[in-house]
C-alpha cells in the first residue's frame, strides 16, 4: 500500500512538472512575436551554397558572383555579334534571320503554348494585343499582330521573322528581354506561330 502511495505520488509530480514547464516554453514563447519557436533539422534548409553577394574566399577577388570567362559567350547566342541590340541591329535582323525550323504542327504546337505562357498576358491568346495585364489596365498600348483587332491598327501584322526574333530576345520599349525565359530554338517556335497569328483576319 505504502509502495504504490509513492508511486502514485511520483506519477502526480512528473505530470505536473511536464505541465509547468510546458506553461514556461509556452508563455516565453509568446512573449517574443519574432520567435519561431524549435527548430528541426535546421541544415536540412539552411542553403550550403554561398548566395551571390556574399563574400567568397574560394576567389582571389572575395566575390561570389564571378563574370563569364573572356571571349566566351552561351551556347546559341551567335546573334549577339551579328545583330546586337541595336537599331541597325533590329532592321539587320529583319532582312537576313530566316527561321531555320520546319513548319510542322509539331513545332506550331509548341509555339502556341510558348505564346501562351510567355506572350499571351500581354499580347492576348490571339495576338490582338488584349492580353489579361492589358484589361487589368497594367499595361497600355500593346500592339496587335493581326489587322483584324482595333488594337493599335494591327501595325505588327507585317514584321519579318527577323524582327520578331530579335525583339524576344532584346525586348523593345516596355517589353522586357526574353533571352533568359526562352532559349533560341523555342523562340524561332514562338516567331513561327506569331507568323500565323499574323495570316488571320
Amino acid at each position: 500500500m505504502k509502495g504504490s502511495t509513492l508511486a502514485m505520488n511520483k506519477n502526480k509530480f512528473v505530470y505536473r512538472s511536464f505541465l509547468a514547464i510546458a506553461f514556461a516554453v509556452t508563455f516565453s514563447a509568446c512573449r517574443d512575436k519574432r520567435s519561431t519557436g524549435l527548430e528541426y533539422a535546421r541544415n536540412m534548409y539552411d542553403p550550403i551554397a554561398y548566395n551571390p553577394d556574399q563574400p567568397n574566399k574560394n576567389f582571389k577577388d572575395g566575390k561570389t558572383a564571378q563574370l563569364p570567362p573572356a571571349h566566351t559567350k552561351p551556347v546559341g547566342f551567335t546573334e549577339y555579334d551579328e545583330y546586337p541590340n541595336t537599331k541597325e541591329g533590329y532592321e539587320a535582323a529583319g532582312v537576313s534571320m530566316v527561321n531555320p525550323l520546319p513548319v510542322d504542327t509539331i513545332n506550331l504546337a509548341q509555339g502556341q503554348h510558348l505564346f501562351k505562357v510567355f506572350c499571351s498576358p500581354c499580347h492576348g491568346e490571339k495576338g490582338d494585343g488584349q492580353g489579361h495585364l492589358v484589361k487589368i489596365e497594367k499595361f497600355s498600348g500593346v500592339p496587335s499582330y493581326f489587322s483584324g483587332s482595333s488594337s493599335r491598327g494591327g501595325e505588327m501584322k507585317a514584321l519579318t521573322a527577323g524582327k520578331i526574333y530579335h525583339t524576344i530576345t532584346y525586348g523593345v520599349n516596355n517589353m522586357g528581354s526574353h533571352a533568359s525565359q526562352i532559349s533560341p530554338i523555342d523562340r524561332w517556335k514562338v516567331v513561327m506561330y506569331v507568323q500565323e497569328l499574323q495570316k488571320q483576319q
